[in-house]
């Protein structure tokens, strides 16, 4: 029998491994594993209740209540849009269109879950993305503020002092480099 998963903080590749992991050691076969979400074939012997706390033991959580659910989702696409460089499109674009949801519904669900806006999100995320792109010292600030999709410097640098409370120049400096992990920010 097919069933799907919603998974709370996996949200990278080593992510997907724990949790394929986690299910083939209960004799499951992971069909199809992208974040935040996996389709596991099962057999009547399954025993959810051990998988889920086996999840739980790695960091993660099973999510089912519909409204997590989709803030989850928003979430999961957020980070790809950073990830694949998606900057073709508006991001209320791109969730409408990915998610198939009115951005309105989108938006609204959000904030309750999350007590943030999407745009407020997406922007810690970006800034996260930024400090990593810092730390790699293979790109200017330019060239980091062309990648995440801001139209000048100075905008990215404002942000990324709002955020932080320190400017890029500085966090590139002193090394004591202070990342939150991506399930992390709130």
């Amino acid at each position: 029998m097919k069933q799907e998963f919603y998974i709370k903080n996996m949200v990278c590749d080593r992510c997907k491994i724990a949790v394929q992991k986690a299910a083939e050691s209960f004799q499951a076969k992971v069909e199809e594993i992208q974040l935040g979400r996996v389709l596991l074939e099962t057999n009547h012997s399954f025993r959810f209740k051990e998988f889920k706390n086996a999840l739980e033991n790695n960091g993660f959580e099973l999510i089912e209540n519909p409204e997590i659910k989709l803030t989850e989702e928003i979430k999961i696409k957020l980070i790809t849009f950073i990830e694949e460089h998606i900057s073709e499109e508006k991001i209320s674009t791109y969730l409408s269109k990915v998610l198939h949801k009115d951005y309105t519904v989108l938006s609204k669900t959000f904030k309750k879950i999350e007590e943030q806006t999407i745009e407020k999100y997406f922007i810690k995320l970006k800034i996260e993305k930024a400090k990593e792109l810092i730390q790699m010292n293979k790109f200017s600030f330019s060239e980091i503020a062309y990648q995440l999709d801001y139209k000048t410097i100075n905008h990215l640098s404002g942000q990324f002092k709002t955020i932080t409370g320190t400017t890029m120049s500085d966090y590139k400096n002193n090394q004591d480099w202070n990342r939150t992990s991506l399930d992390k920010i709130v």
